[in-house]
């Protein structure tokens, strides 16, 4: 005797052994043998054998048309040899009994189950939504074939182009669009990228990056809503001064001007004057929403995306010419020694006569033209022969402040690699294409002109820093424990020394129209100068505010992702000067030896660090001649063979100027990194200028021991 049994949900049948009244001893075909409950008994037959019945039953299975079924189906609960009697006939051998059940075991949204061998027929109206679900769903599986087809024909879908971002590094794994991108890349076994790519997805190498950072961090797009500049107070005080901006030709938002008075006198007083939205935009305001969304002005070569709408920036901009809002510290100096004896805030509107650009001027103001009175340039421009002398003083101030720092540090800061400047030939600030000239400049680090500036934004950001923390008035602070090896820079709402820089403590105050942290800080410095020793009760931003630490954690993830693609941005253009100017060899410094012979290096005349193999042997410091292998502009990667090494040993201190650079090795291997990051599963510390891509003369942070750590690029 041999018996059909439902065991887990699957149909078995085997030999009966023996059979007790509530169980039976079974052996398969297999021959192993199972104890199966009666209940679960569904059939029992002497002829013919289980292997011969179950295929005769998958055939008629395959007949049953399930809408004759479900009409010849009782209302209520039925037995499947039952509804088998119905459909074939009275007499319904036990091969249709048994396709009958197989037939109703796989069709749940004709009929229910309603025990072991039983079951109930769906309801009319549940049962025509399952229907057109199910038409639903083969219609999206052929539209996925469909598209899968068309991918690997080298077509990209309407849908699947206008959704590629998403399905690339934010997919939704049930779209049908994501679905036909894994099927094709499967089955042409291509990588996901690279398909689309050949699939005419991607427009440029440049369009993939840019859009690609706007779908993560812009995804309503970078235009700003309509929305009234508010005016800043009308009953400022005129500062009796006459200040000048030291910024790059393209630079707009100009944040920090200075003056000086009381030369020749003894005690000399040095103005720091910072534009000062803070007095015009209130938080919580509108405007206040969208610098809080943004976060900061994202700065790439050629073009920038603006924290602030234009004319916010240009109602508060430092510009020549006129008396503009400020936030302004007074430093009172000996003029002897250079020590600083005290120092003021004071809001007021500041004149400002000059704005000077460095990079038309670093050429004129050198440091022999500033400690030789001698040394004269031909085309020298006015307004520097007028503040020659000012210059002069701030400069040796900038280098008596800077040696105060390096007792602090430990050691001196070296100024040992270059920056560069990136100009796109013809792009005049509007949007690239990825097809410009590129020309790639050096600018020297620590030029007199860019010293003094970041010098005096160090006193600035230090001491303001320090008076929020003397009035109980929170602000958001960078800091750094100490110089080890590893110790990063940090941010936070206390006021903890900062080790890379040397001061006791540090606040960014002096950008407040591209950092959203400046701006907060504005907003609290501008409450201590109105209410001084009351100023915590008034503040915007009260002691433990959860919102200033949302506002730190917001921003440090923005200015992270933003630095990163700044990096990424400068990588490509570099990539392609290479390609533009026809450079296959290049002279390198390594960085690191690999274990297999490869190795990490920089170039010594551009601003890009690659892995090179046939390096064995070779230390750090190391100066070689390389061969660059293919560039590929989606991924960023481009490596090379070396072909010589052209030094006969490591120079001394260059070791030590590496280990000086800014980022560290660390940072070194993650702007190397070309690897772009797919989110389909197949396998199972300066901003840079606008136009120019340099590092603006107003940021203090280019000091080399304080980095920003941008994320490694994953584009």
């Amino acid at each position: 005797m041999y018996a059909l049994f439902e065991e887990a949900g699957k149909f078995l049948t085997g030999r009966i052994l023996s059979e007790a009244e509530s169980s039976a001893q079974v052996e398969l075909e297999s021959g192993k043998r199972m104890k199966v409950k009666a209940a679960n008994l569904l059939l029992r037959f002497a002829q013919p054998e289980p292997a011969p019945l179950l295929a005769q039953a998958q055939e008629v299975a395959q007949g049953i048309e399930l809408d004759l079924a479900w009409e010849f189906a009782p209302e209520g609960e039925f037995g499947f040899a039952d509804l088998a009697r119905e459909y074939f006939s009275a007499s319904a051998p036990l091969a249709e009994q048994v396709g009958m059940l197989l037939r109703l075991h796989e069709a749940p949204h004709y009929f229910r189950r309603a025990g072991k061998g039983r079951f109930k027929k769906a309801p009319p109206e549940v049962l025509q939504q399952a229907l057109a679900a199910l038409e639903k769903k083969k219609q999206q599986q052929q539209q996925i074939a469909d598209w899968a087809q068309e991918l690997a024909a080298g077509r990209c879908p309407a849908p699947i182009r206008a959704q590629l971002y998403k399905i690339l590094f934010k997919p939704d794994k049930n779209a049908p669009e994501y679905k036909a991108v894994v099927e094709a890349s499967r089955a042409t076994h291509t990588a996901p990228l690279a398909l689309l790519q050949k699939a005419g997805a991607i427009d440029s190498a440049y369009q993939f990056h840019w859009q690609r950072f706007l779908f993560e961090n812009f995804p309503q797009g970078t235009a700003f809503p309509p929305l009234p500049v508010p005016p800043p107070p009308e009953d400022l005080p005129l500062a009796p001064v006459q200040a000048y901006s030291i910024d790059d030709s393209h630079t707009t938002e100009i944040d920090d001007a200075l003056s000086l008075q009381g030369l020749g006198t003894g005690t000399v007083v040095l103005g720091i004057h910072i534009a000062a939205p803070g007095l015009g935009l209130a938080p919580g305001s509108a405007l206040d929403q969208v610098g809080r969304r943004r976060l900061s002005t994202v700065y790439m070569p050629g073009y920038k995306i603006t924290m602030l709408p234009e004319d916010v920036v240009q109602a508060y901009t430092l510009e020549a010419g006129r008396a503009n809002p400020a936030v302004s510290l007074y430093v009172t100096i000996d003029e002897a020694t250079l020590d600083i004896r005290a120092s003021e805030t004071r809001l007021e509107r500041v004149p400002v006569a000059h704005n000077l650009r460095h990079d038309q001027l670093d050429h004129i103001v050198t440091e022999a033209w500033l400690t030789d009175p001698t040394v004269q340039y031909e085309n020298t421009p006015e307004p520097l022969l007028e503040l020659r002398e000012q210059l002069t003083f701030l400069y040796r101030l900038a280098l008596a402040l800077k040696a105060r720092r390096e007792v602090v540090r430990g050691k001196p800061e070296n100024f040992t690699r270059p920056d560069y400047s990136f100009r796109l030939v013809g792009n005049d600030g509007a949007e690239p294409t990825g097809d410009e000239q590129v020309q790639i400049s050096v600018r020297r680090r620590g030029a007199p002109l860019d010293l003094i500036v970041a010098e005096a934004a160090i006193v600035a950001n230090s001491r303001w820093g320090a008076w929020l923390a003397e009035l109980g008035v929170p602000g958001i602070y960078r800091s750094q424990a100490s110089m080890a090896p590893g110790m990063k820079v940090r941010m936070g709402t206390k006021a903890l020394p900062h080790a890379g820089i040397g001061v006791p403590c540090y606040a960014w105050s002096t950008s407040p129209l591209r950092r959203y942290t400046d701006l907060v800080n504005q907003w609290q410095i501008i409450a201590c100068a109105r209410h001084g020793r009351t100023a915590a009760l008034a503040a915007p931003f009260k002691p433990k505010d959860a919102e200033l630490f949302a506002i730190l954690s917001s921003f440090d993830a923005a200015y992270s992702s933003y630095n990163a693609y700044q990096a990424s941005m400068e990588r490509y253009w570099t990539l392609r000067y290479l390609q533009q100017n026809g450079i296959t060899e290049l002279t390198a410094t390594v960085l690191k030896e690999g274990p297999q012979g490869d190795a990490l290096v920089r170039a010594d005349s551009l601003p890009l660090v690659f892995g090179v193999l046939g390096a064995q042997g070779l230390p750090r410091g190391a100066q070689v001649r390389v061969q660059l292998g293919a560039i590929d502009e989606f991924t960023l990667e481009v490596r090379g063979t070396v072909l010589e090494r052209l030094d006969t040993g490591t120079p001394a201190g260059a070791e030590e100027a590496l280990d000086l650079d800014e980022g560290g090795e660390e940072g070194e291997e993650a702007t190397a990194s070309g690897a772009i990051t797919i989110a389909l599963d197949l396998a199972g510390d300066a901003a840079a200028d606008a136009t120019t891509g340099a590092a603006p003369v107003a940021e203090p942070d280019s000091v080399p021991a304080d980095p920003i750590q941008a994320t490694s690029f994953a584009p």
